[in-house]
């Protein structure tokens, strides 16, 4: 740090010190160090400055009027759990840690909707809106520890993305504070509304780089009246993949369709004492829901047999329940195995078998192990890289590289649901095109106009 950043550091740390709390302001390295980076495996450059613990959107806006001023940048964070390096906070910034705001404000069962903080964690929000015959329809697979304001920022998809859709079809309105501490609130309570640029969309995804959101006002959806899970196994991956694009075709609509591969049951084995990696070298979970899910499930028995060498169909919760805990529990097995590099393609859905061929390509080509799930039925694969070296070798860009060529040839993206980060950036102006990158970049500028909001990240 040069010595007028230092000099800036040290009024932010003064002035943070006169306006928050004394419990809101961490300063000690030993503390500040868990903040510097979240679970992508990537590392940034040294460690943060300090952390502010706000309590309230005041806090909030305490720390980004100061640091605006003062030119400092600020990471915002919830969980920690996002895998692309968004959180990731290194030398001079400030995290703006958001996990303390955790109250549900409000849950209105005849509106169907909930305000919530962004510090609330999803799965609870989920079981709240239970009690009342209600759902928060996005589920991420790390649902029980990440925060709804987390899954905000990175428009997080999901297990019941196939059906319900990603963060972003559930996100009726938003709280957000500016760069230079301006709060503001777009959106709605209705269902509907089209009053000026959808700005709650925009910040949907942006990765905390356009503000920072103190409050949501969410969709809830009624809890489904049945469900019927099927696993069906598979002598490959592929074939399972190819398995989905018949149910695609067969305009079956399911409310989750996860496809894991015969390395992924493997360690799912080791880690949970299981034996699916003996039925098959690919599992598919499929999950139909509401009053037709038992017919929707038989249909889909009906096109899978012949391809799968087994299927299997439960309405008992607790069987589905196990079989959703080896998906949810899919990429712990894999952080057992070494330190992993998870990619995050999506592919038209018709374009699913040709993407896993060339995953398994490029881990022959190059030499890496790539463990690969996929939320097949919306044609979003996370093909995980398991490295045994602390460091990314030089192999594992290349492969990443050609993962994500060959995602934008098929007619896919970089990334369907954890974001850009730091990790994909290299890679982000061959899907935008300049023109369009010029554009976002002056979007940022309009709403964060000295670059201080998790600068390096997204864009």
């Amino acid at each position: 740090m040069t010595l007028a950043h230092l000099a800036a550091a040290d009024a932010l740390l003064t002035a943070l010190s006169r306006d928050l709390p004394g419990d809101a302001l961490t300063t000690a390295p030993e503390a500040t160090a868990p903040y510097a980076a979240d679970r992508s495996g990537s590392r940034p450059d040294g460690e943060p400055l300090a952390v502010v613990h706000a309590a309230n959107a005041e806090h909030v806006r305490t720390t980004l009027r100061h640091a605006h001023a003062l030119r400092v940048p600020v990471v915002p964070r919830g969980a920690g759990t996002g895998l692309s390096g968004g959180a990731n906070a290194g030398t001079g910034t400030v995290v703006l840690d958001l996990s303390r705001m955790n109250r549900i404000l409000d849950l209105d069962p005849h509106d169907q909707i909930a305000v919530v903080e962004p510090g609330v964690i999803t799965a609870e929000l989920d079981l709240a809106a239970g009690e009342f015959g209600l759902r928060y329809a996005p589920d991420p697979a790390s649902a029980a520890i990440s925060t709804v304001g987390g899954n905000i920022a990175t428009n997080a998809g999901g297990l019941r993305c196939a059906k319900y859709g990603v963060t972003r079809d559930a996100v009726l309105g938003l709280d957000v504070v500016l760069a230079d501490g301006t709060p503001i609130r777009t959106g709605r309570r209705t269902v509907k509304g089209v009053t000026g640029y959808d700005l709650t969309a925009l910040l949907t995804g942006s990765e905390g780089t356009l503000g920072v959101i103190t409050a949501a006002t969410l969709r809830l959806r009624p809890l489904p009246e049945s469900t019927a899970t099927v696993a069906a196994y598979f002598g490959t991956f592929a074939e399972g993949a190819e398995a989905v694009s018949a149910l695609t075709a067969a305009r079956l609509e399911p409310a989750m369709a996860e496809l894991l591969d015969g390395p992924v049951l493997a360690a799912v084995d080791d880690a949970q004492d299981t034996d699916l990696r003996s039925r098959g070298g690919a599992l598919l979970l499929l999950q139909c829901d509401g009053r037709a899910a038992q017919a929707e499930a038989d249909l889909a028995v009906r096109l899978l047999r012949g391809r799968a060498t087994s299927v299997e169909t439960t309405a008992d919760p607790a069987e589905a329940d196990r079989l959703l805990t080896a998906r949810r529990l899919a990429l712990p097995a894999l952080e057992r195995l070494g330190r992993v590099l998870i990619e995050d393609i999506a592919v038209p859905r018709t374009q699913l078998a040709a993407a896993v061929r060339e995953i398994t390509a490029v881990a022959e080509r190059h030499d890496v192990r790539i463990f690969t799930l996929a939320h097949a039925a919306d044609g979003n694969l996370h093909p995980i890289l398991v490295l045994d070296t602390p460091g990314i070798p030089d192999a594992a860009w290349q492969a990443a590289g050609d993962i994500f060529t060959a995602a934008l040839r098929l007619g896919g993206t970089l990334t369907g649901e954890h974001g850009v980060g730091t990790l994909k950036r290299r890679w982000l102006a061959d899907e935008l095109g300049p023109e369009q990158h010029v554009l976002q970049q002056r979007i940022k500028a309009a709403f964060d106009p000295h670059h201080i909001l998790n600068p390096g990240k997204a864009l």
